[in-house]
């Protein structure tokens, strides 16, 4: 499911035409959220191509037990097109540490919490893992996203920690069991995402769809059932 947030754009007008983020009536609210996903709110909003782009934002931490697969992860979203942006905590809602924009194909990270490596690195994963999901249907250009493992192939425990997490959302659990799962384990999503836009192979050769995801590639003339 991809959901499309549109909002209007407040432009400030001078002598010499200045564009100026619009006005914000409210911070940590779904409305400033969606400024910042489609790139209409900039300040405080910084791109991240590498992992020394962040490392500027936190003088003095010790990156060294993440740098690798950080980089890694950030390398196949440059490498994809996706961009990643380090913002403002006012921008997100309360506790949230990332975001996925499949429209926009941006992801974004909460500067409140990236001091911490190891949320750096979970969240990075999972906000990536959506990205792959993304790519799995059919194109990281289109306006959906598929699950890529079957339901029986996520370890049980991400089964009941979505369940509960998701209890408000959940058409979105599906896809929050994978996502959770990928945020904990090494190099998972790295490969998801190397296998996206792949010079060698379609990514659902790679990995083999599942049922509904395998007509959605059928139907949409990505793949020939083979």
């Amino acid at each position: 499911m991809k959901r499309i947030l549109s909002f209007l754009s407040v432009v400030a007008m001078s002598a010499t035409p200045v564009f100026a983020d619009p006005e914000i009536s409210r911070w940590k609210t779904p409305h400033a959220m969606g400024c910042m996903m489609l790139r209409e709110c900039t300040e405080g909003v910084h791109k991240i191509n590498t992992i020394e782009d962040l490392k500027k934002f936190y003088p003095g931490i010790n990156y060294s037990s993440v740098e690798e697969e950080f980089s890694n992860l950030v390398s196949e979203m440059n490498r994809i097109g996706i961009g990643v942006f380090l913002s403002q905590g006012k921008y997100f809602q309360t506790n949230q540490r990332g975001v996925y924009h499949t429209v926009g194909n941006n992801f974004f990270l909460n500067m409140d919490y990236m001091i911490d490596p190891s949320d750096l690195l979970a969240v990075t994963r999972h906000e990536g893992w959506h990205a792959a999901q993304d790519c799995m249907a059919g194109t990281i250009d289109n306006n959906n996203i598929a699950i890529i493992f079957n339901e029986e192939e996520v370890p049980t425990g991400y089964h009941i920690r979505a369940d509960v997490a998701y209890a408000m959302q959940r058409g979105a659990i599906p896809w929050e069991r994978e996502a959770m799962w990928a945020g904990e384990t090494a190099d998972m999503t790295v490969k998801a995402l190397s296998a996206c836009q792949n010079k060698d192979k379609d990514m659902w050769e790679i990995y083999k769809p599942t049922p509904m995801t395998g007509e959605w590639l059928i139907n949409n003339g990505f793949w020939n059932g083979k």
